[in-house]
């Protein structure tokens, strides 16, 4: 009961990875180097599961270390060994060494994936240590295969690599891989030259090790955001170069991005970051022709494009700066001639000044440097603190100064110009300050007109009606102004944020007219225009108090739309999640257009998954159609020979020879063959149509199958070369059996009278390849897929020679096993197929 209480408040274990760019850098080895460190500190450390692939340095670091004993499966007719997760749970040490975390597992094991088994072990408080290849993880997938040419199929999951408490790139130049490989430390020396020569040429480790570097270089980004953001840490960190390129949506911009982004070619890794800011002053002339332009043009340099809803341009700018932990700014020279200087210093000249010494800014000249801008007429169209401020000191000092100024001058200037001069610092006060502060001008210039210069002077009284007339004048007038000036500013404000939007709604239109429906995309833009932590899109299930999140993107994830600080319908049943602050009224209206268009793109991605069922039924439509046409004549050919050999053995007005009665029993026999082989192609793609071909997979040697897949060739059509040193593949016998055979019945089809058909395997790292040469016409390049196709034949093929299924069902197949067919050209002439499968462990 002691153990099970301990247990029970025993927090999970932590994760470390040694993760590499290609097998044989030194995973394993460093895990043991690891643990030989542990285990003179004196902690518990084990062997869960380590694979030495017979390579001696490893087997030598196993020594001294305590090593789990494996589980013993039988499967198939085999026995396999695998991790015994029990055995490790029950021994319950403070370390244990797994390794390959993306194996999978015998079937028979309780778990499918060795990082369940891990989960497991973690869950249970155990610490563990494995090693994976960049090549395993699930999101690199397509790029390996481009690379390498070899569709992994062990994968495991990028958000359980991600999680890890630590990551340890285990690197190795390309040539010092080979080196090691050479020397024999790798695999062994039937393999060497293979491997050399296929997966381990220097440009696939150049570029995994890139992936490898790259992939790490993300999850340390990671780490530092998170950190920065735990630690309220706002100073950027010029860890990496990131570029900021600040772009008003003139023709500089594209300058500005090419000189960006050769900026970023100087360091390795650099990043570019394309932002927009729309002004709140409603002085921006952006065009959206000109800005999708650019947009377009970040991304294919490979950086991204921002748009942010600012009211001030320099603070905004630096704003997302140092959010983004930018390490540069470039901005273009200002385009406003010497005179417009008078307004201000211009956004670059400012963000110079408050960019402070953690950010370079750069000015760039330009062809549209200085050729002129709009006036900075409508600045006030949102008064600042400082504004105000300077419109209540014009407007309270002003007039004072005005009246010692006139008093010390004497009489003379008329008390009609006295009014106009004070109506003058009105003016004033209301063009800085607004309303308030004029008001508040025109009130105490009343009281000093009445003081002052109104007869009798000194006293509050007014002698002369015509005096009383022009001071209710004066802050009449002065009212007025105040309430223009201001209206004016309200205008103003109004407009630039309609300006605003109708730019934030035409980015929308854009994306949608480019076809960009990915909703992630969409969700992460209105994160970006809004400044928001998360965005979501949940829809209601059929619980009425129920929701699940379709898409989200950001940190901290509301588990319902009630729980966000922002949320707004998107159709009937969808809500649209803002989490990060409250949004004003002002900007829902926006905010409602992009809720709209996420339910359009959630519906429009459902109609495409629906259109793909529907090209599955159309494809299906077509291949019925296909064999009722294949059924008419290729399948009645060898009925009709069978039903005609047989009445005439039945026929009583003929006497057969024997040899007459023998050919006709050959006729018969072979026409049944036929038949047979036309009926099991087309149930075999019926099978693959249907998705209903389960390979039941395991260790063979291709020494076992290909022989009997000659069987219905003639034994001198082939000559066979399976070296007894190739490696076991895990394949299914009887499905690689009816591969090979199509495959082969193929060739020796279109091979030339006399000419023999080669069947040769070889081994290619952790690969094995089966060769199938013919000396016949060849296909040209371009039909080299269509042949794969079902019911294709070529155009010299006899009909009645088969239905076209022979190659269909042999890559199905194949692809089913999880190994490839393709086709290639045989040098001198002819054609190659090329059948690969995965070698066994």
């Amino acid at each position: 009961m002691a153990d099970e209480t301990d247990n029970q408040h025993m927090g999970r274990g932590k994760l470390r990875i040694y993760l590499g760019s290609a097998p044989g850098v030194g995973k394993t080895y460093a895990m043991l180097s690891e643990a030989h460190r542990r285990l003179e500190r004196g902690t518990d450390v084990v062997v869960g599961f380590v694979e030495s692939h017979r390579r001696p340095r490893t087997e030598v670091m196993l020594h001294g270390l305590e090593q789990i004993p494996r589980r013993e499966i039988e499967y198939r007719g085999s026995v396999f060994t695998e991790m015994d997760v029990d055995a490790v749970l029950a021994r319950h040490p403070k370390i244990a060494l797994v390794d390959e975390l993306a194996h999978t597992n015998v079937p028979g094991c309780r778990n499918e994936k060795r990082w369940q088994d891990v989960e497991e072990l973690l869950a249970a408080g155990i610490d563990v240590v494995s090693t994976v290849n960049i090549q395993h993880l699930e999101s690199l997938g397509d790029v390996v295969e481009n690379i390498t040419g070899v569709r992994q199929r062990e994968t495991v999951p990028d958000e359980i690599v991600r999680k890890a408490d630590q990551i340890e790139l285990v690197d190795m130049s390309p040539q010092a891989l080979r080196r090691r490989m050479a020397h024999g430390n790798v695999y062994g020396p039937d393999r060497i030259d293979a491997a050399l020569s296929n997966y381990f040429r220097p440009g696939n480790l150049t570029a995994l090790r890139e992936l490898a570097l790259l992939w790490v270089a993300d999850r340390v980004d990671e780490y530092l955001r998170e950190y920065r953001s735990e630690h309220h840490i706002r100073a950027t960190w010029q860890a990496r170069e990131r570029i900021v390129v600040g772009v008003t949506g003139g023709p500089e911009g594209r300058t500005l991005i090419r000189r960006a982004a050769r900026l970023a070619t100087k360091g390795s890794g650099g990043e570019i970051l394309a932002v927009y800011i729309s002004r709140s002053d409603g002085l921006s002339t952006a065009s959206p022709k000109e800005l999708a332009v650019q947009r377009s043009l970040v991304e294919d340099l490979g950086g991204t494009f921002h748009q942010v809803v600012g009211d001030d341009v320099p603070e905004a700018l630096l704003e997302f700066a140092r959010g983004a932990n930018a390490t540069q700014i470039v901005l273009g020279s200002s385009r406003r001639k010497a005179w417009q200087y008078v307004f201000g210093p211009g956004v670059g000249a400012t963000v110079a000044r408050d960019s402070g010494p953690d950010l370079d800014v750069h000015i760039v000249t330009h062809e549209e440097a200085a050729k002129g801008r709009g006036l900075p007429v409508a600045r006030g169209a949102r008064l600042g603190r400082g504004r105000i401020l300077a419109g209540w000191l014009a407007g309270l000092a002003g007039p004072g100064l005005l009246a010692l100024l006139l008093t010390t001058a004497g009489e003379g200037f008329g008390f009609a110009n006295t009014v106009l001069v004070f109506l003058t610092m009105t003016v004033v006060a209301a063009m800085l300050g607004g309303m308030l502060p004029a008001l508040g001008s025109a009130a105490w210039g009343s009281l000093l007109l009445n003081y002052y210069f109104a007869e009798p002077t000194g006293t509050l009284t007014i002698a002369d009606p015509e005096n009383i007339v022009a001071i209710a004048v004066f802050f009449a007038v002065a009212a007025s102004v105040a309430s223009v000036v201001h209206l004016a500013a309200r205008r103003t404000q109004q407009a630039a944020r309609l300006r605003a939007e109708a730019e934030t709604l035409s980015f929308l239109a854009g994306s949608v007219l480019r076809g960009d429906t990915s909703l992630e995309s969409l969700l992460e833009q209105v994160r970006v225009t809004f400044a928001m932590d998360s965005v979501a899109l949940y829809e209601r299930t059929a619980d009425p108090e129920g929701w699940t999140c379709a898409a989200v993107v950001g940190s901290a994830q509301p588990a319902c739309p009630e729980d966000a600080d922002v949320d707004l319908p998107a159709g009937e049943g969808r809500a649209l999640a803002l989490t990060g602050r409250k949004l004003p009224a002002s900007d829902r209206r926006v905010l409602g257009a992009f809720a709209a268009q996420a339910a359009v793109v959630l519906d429009r991605r459902r109609l495409e998954e629906e259109a793909g069922e529907a090209r599955k039924l159309a494809e299906g439509n077509r291949i019925r159609t296909a064999l009722l046409a294949a059924v008419s004549h290729d399948l009645r050919t060898p009925l009709a020979a069978i039903k005609a050999a047989v009445t005439s053995l039945r026929s009583d007005d003929v006497e057969w020879s024997p040899a007459d009665e023998a050919e006709l029993l050959e006729s018969i026999d072979f026409s049944a063959d036929r038949l047979d082989a036309l009926v099991g192609n087309l149930l075999d793609m019926s099978r693959l149509q249907t998705g209903t071909v389960t390979p039941l997979l395991r260790p063979v040697g291709l020494d076992e199958v290909v022989p009997r897949a000659l069987a219905g060739v003639p034994e001198d059509s082939v000559v066979l070369d399976i070296p007894e040193s190739l490696p076991l593949v895990v394949t299914d016998p009887g499905l690689l059996e009816r591969s090979v055979a199509n495959v082969v019945e193929n060739a020796v089809k279109y091979s030339p009278p006399g000419e023999r058909v080669m069947v040769r395997g070889s081994a290619l790292g952790d690969r094995v390849e089966l060769r199938v040469l013919d000396q016949g016409p060849g296909v040209p390049e371009a039909d080299k897929e269509r042949i794969f196709e079902p019911f294709q034949r070529s155009g010299d093929v006899p009909r009645g020679a088969g239905v076209g299924l022979g190659l269909a069902v042999a890559r199905g197949f194949a692809e089913a096993m999880g190994g490839t067919l393709v086709a290639e050209d045989t040098p001198g002439g002819g054609l190659t197929m090329v059948l690969t499968m995965d070698a066994a462990a």
